[in-house]
């Protein structure tokens, strides 16, 4: 098993190119945009991350208490999600067959559980802000060869990341996963 490795920041212009190399996914091939989605998170996971801490930061500044009370319930419910996912065998069975609700169920738990303390606002600003950034831009951005090559070494277990060990708990990676294992069974039998 390969060793977690931090991705490398992106330039810029790799991370915001021109319009040219961005599109709106087919949202008829849902399997397509799952596929642009997960292989941009896994490419741009650092930038994601400075994109994330800067607007957690910015917010967190203004409304402190807030911000902290929103992070903690977040971290609590994926947390929770993760080890019922794989602990619970028929919320694991779910979770394979449904992971984009499953992930959508863990924010909409998110959400009720911090209306219950009273900093919506502030969640919706510090914490869901940035997932909608990453996933816009994930969802929109164009993928290049650079980016294919470094999300086949992720999904044959060549390289591992922060980021692949998190769509991997939320089971965004299995699928990739068993089709490059059917794959090589196929060629070991030829």
């Amino acid at each position: 098993m390969a060793k977690v490795e931090i991705a490398p920041l992106r330039n810029w212009d790799d991370f915001c190119p021109s319009l040219e190399r961005f599109a709106r996914p087919d949202t008829r091939d849902l399997a397509k945009w799952n596929n642009r989605v997960v292989s941009n998170l896994l490419y741009y996971q650092t930038n994601y991350l400075v994109l994330a801490i800067s607007v957690f930061l910015v917010v967190g500044c203004l409304h402190p208490v807030s911000m902290f009370t929103g992070a903690a319930v977040v971290a609590s419910v994926f947390i929770g999600s993760v080890w019922v996912g794989e602990n619970k065998a028929i919320i694991k069975q779910f979770k394979k067959e449904n992971p984009a609700l499953f992930v959508f169920l863990g924010i909409v738990v998110s959400y009720f559980l911090m209306s219950l303390f009273g900093g919506v606002m502030v969640f919706l600003h510090g914490i869901l802000l940035p997932l909608i950034l990453i996933f816009a831009h994930a969802s929109l951005r164009l993928r290049n060869m650079k980016n294919k090559l470094e999300n086949k070494m992720e999904s044959a277990g060549l390289k591992k990341s922060l980021m692949g060990i998190i769509l991997e708990a939320l089971g965004q990676q299995e699928e990739n996963l068993n089709k490059i294992q059917d794959f090589l069974e196929s060629k070991l039998k030829e």
